[in-house]
C-alpha cells in the first residue's frame, strides 16, 4: 500500500505518518514534507523518484504527473490495473494533502505576488483525484482526521467513511477557490459571486427561529463578525434569536460615543438610552419601556462592572453583550443568573457586503453606513431645533436608522419614550410610538426613516408635544408637511437620506 503526503499545516504529521507505517504504508512525499518526515527518522520516497521528474518552476510543478495522477485515479477494474502495471505506475491508496496557506497570507496583509505564490495548484488537483476516486483511495485533508484515519485502517475502512472523506475534500477545496475567487473579482457585483460558507466551530444551536426549525451558523470564507466571534463567558448556549437580537443591539450599540445601552426585542430595538455611566445608561434603557425588556437582549458599549450588573437585578434578560466584563460581575452573573448569556465582543467597523436569502438565491447591496454627520441637514421650517432639541434629533435618528420600517422614533434628554416599528404605515408607526410615549412624548424629538407622505403624523405628533422632527423630506406633498410643522411651531430637518430596513 502507498500513501502520498504533501502539507502545509505539519500538525500531527509525524505521528500520522508513524501510525501508517506501522500499518504496512509505503510513505511517498514532496519537498519541506519529505524533509520533515526524513528528519524524523520515517522511510520515504521522494515524489521525483516515482515521477522520474524534478520538481521545477521553484516547486510549481512536482505533482502533476501521470505517475500520480494515474495512481490516484484508477478503479480497481481490470481494464485499469493492466494499464498501470503496463506503464509501470504504482497504485496510492491514501492521500493526504493540506493546501498552501493562501487565506492566512491574504489575511497578514501580503503583497499580490506573495498572496498569488501561495495559490495552490497540485494540491487541489490530487485532493479532487482522490476524492472522486474515494472507493479506492482515502483523501485526507484535516489533520483532525488523522486519529480516526489510522483507526478505521486498523478496523475496517466503511462506506460512509470514505465519503464523508471525500465530501470534506470536495468542500475544502471549494472554500479554498471560494477566497481565491473573492480574492480576484475586481468588481462588486461580478456576473458569477462564490459564497464559502464554513459551519462556525461553536456549540450547536438548540433550533431556529421556532423549535420546529433545525438550524446551524455558518461564516463566510474568510470574514469575521463583532457577534459571530463574541465570546460567551456565561449561561446557556447562544440560540438562533439570540444571535440574531445580539447582533441587532451591538450594531446600534456602536453608533453612540458615549456611554450607551440598547435593549432589543425581536430585532427591534424597545429602549435606548446614552448616560454619564453604564449603570445609569442601562437603568434609562430599561425605564425607557419595562414590558418590553422583559425577555429582551442588552448591549453596552462600555465595560459591564459589578453595580451595573447589580442593576440588571429583577429584569429576565436572555443576553447581555459588552466590550468586557470585570471579573466581579462575570462571576455575579453566573451565581444571580445562571441562565443569561453573556457575550464579551470587540468593536469593529463593519463593511462589504450584505446578503438577505430568498428562495434560490440573495439580495446583495452595500452595507447602510451612512452617518448622522454624512447627511445633507436643511432646516425647511420658520422655527429651528434648540441645541438640546438638535441632540435628540441625531439620538432618535440613530435608533430609527436600526429599526425596522416603517418606523418612527421619539427622544428626549437622549432616552428613547416610544418607538414604532415595523408598521405598513407611516401614521400607524407614529400612532405607535405616540401612544408608548405618552405624557413622555411632550417635548421631544421624532425621526422617520423616511418621508412622510402626507401631514397627518406632523399633526399627530405636534398634538402629543412632539417638538422637532428629522426626516428625510424628498415626498410629493412635502410644502403641505412643511406648512403644518409651522403653523404648529413644530422644527423640522430634512435630511435627503431615506433608512429604510426591511
Amino acid at each position: 500500500m502507498r500513501a502520498l503526503l504533501s502539507v502545509s499545516d505539519k500538525t500531527g504529521l509525524i505521528e500520522f505518518a508513524r501510525g501508517l507505517v506501522g500499518l504496512g504504508f509505503e510513505l511517498v512525499s514532496t519537498g519541506g514534507t519529505h524533509k520533515a518526515l526524513e528528519e524524523a527518522g520515517l522511510p520515504v520516497i521522494h515524489i521525483s523518484d516515482v515521477t522520474g521528474f524534478p520538481e521545477i518552476l521553484e516547486g510549481r510543478v512536482k505533482t502533476l504527473h501521470p505517475a500520480i495522477h494515474a495512481g490516484l485515479l484508477a478503479k480497481r477494474t481490470p481494464e485499469h490495473e493492466g494499464e498501470l502495471e503496463r506503464e509501470g505506475i504504482t497504485r496510492i491508496n491514501l492521500l493526504c494533502v493540506n493546501l498552501y496557506p493562501f487565506r492566512e497570507t491574504l489575511a497578514r496583509g501580503a503583497s499580490f505576488e506573495e498572496c498569488l505564490e501561495n495559490i495552490d495548484i497540485g494540491g487541489p488537483a490530487m485532493l479532487r483525484a482522490a476524492a472522486k476516486n474515494h472507493a479506492v483511495v482515502l483523501p485526507v485533508c484535516d489533520p483532525a482526521d488523522y486519529a480516526a484515519v489510522l483507526e478505521a485502517l486498523g478496523s475496517g475502512v466503511t462506506t460512509d467513511f470514505r465519503r464523508r472523506l471525500a465530501h470534506k475534500a470536495f468542500t475544502h477545496t471549494a472554500a479554498y477557490d471560494a477566497a481565491i475567487s473573492g480574492w480576484l473579482e475586481g468588481e462588486k457585483f461580478p456576473p458569477a459571486k462564490v459564497l464559502g460558507l464554513l459551519r462556525a466551530d461553536t456549540t450547536p444551536l438548540r433550533y431556529g427561529e421556532n423549535p420546529h426549525q433545525d438550524a446551524a451558523i455558518y461564516r463566510l470564507e474568510g470574514q469575521t463578525g463583532p457577534v459571530l466571534d463574541a465570546q460567551v463567558l456565561a449561561g446557556k448556549p447562544m440560540g438562533f434569536n439570540n444571535y440574531a437580537d445580539a447582533e441587532a443591539a451591538w450594531l446600534l450599540v456602536q453608533e453612540f460615543s458615549e456611554p450607551a445601552c440598547v435593549a432589543v426585542k425581536h430585532a427591534n430595538p424597545c429602549g435606548v438610552a446614552v448616560g454619564e455611566t453604564p449603570k445609569i445608561a442601562w437603568e434609562r434603557a430599561r425605564d425607557a419601556d419595562t414590558l418590553s425588556v422583559y425577555g429582551g437582549v442588552v448591549a453596552l458599549n462600555r465595560p459591564v462592572d459589578l453595580e451595573t450588573a447589580q442593576a440588571m437585578r429583577g429584569t429576565f434578560l436572555e443576553v447581555v453583550i459588552a466590550p468586557a466584563v470585570s471579573e466581579e460581575a462575570l462571576a455575579w452573573y453566573r451565581a444571580k443568573k445562571p441562565d443569561l448569556r453573556v457575550l464579551v465582543a470587540h468593536p469593529t467597523r463593519v463593511g462589504g457586503l450584505e446578503y438577505r436569502p430568498l428562495v434560490g438565491g440573495f439580495l446583495v447591496q452595500d452595507r447602510d453606513l451612512r452617518g448622522w454627520s454624512e447627511l445633507a441637514h436643511r432646516i425647511v421650517t420658520q422655527r429651528e431645533p434648540s441645541e438640546a432639541e438638535w441632540r435628540d434629533l441625531e439620538f432618535a435618528w440613530k435608533v430609527g436608522k436600526h429599526a425596522r420600517s416603517n418606523n418612527v422614533v421619539l427622544a428626549r434628554d437622549g432616552v428613547t419614550v416610544g418607538i414604532g416599528t415595523g408598521a405598513v404605515s407611516r401614521i400607524w408607526a407614529a400612532e405607535r410610538a405616540i401612544m408608548n410615549a405618552g405624557e413622555r412624548a411632550r417635548g421631544a424629538a421624532l425621526s422617520s426613516e423616511a418621508f412622510f407622505p402626507f401631514d397627518d403624523v406632523v399633526r399627530a405628533a405636534a398634538a402629543a408635544g412632539v417638538t422637532a422632527i428629522v426626516q428625510p423630506g424628498g415626498a410629493k406633498r412635502d410644502e403641505e408637511v412643511i406648512a403644518a410643522a409651522d403653523e404648529l411651531g413644530v422644527a423640522m430637518v430634512f435630511t435627503g437620506s431615506r433608512h429604510f430596513r426591511h
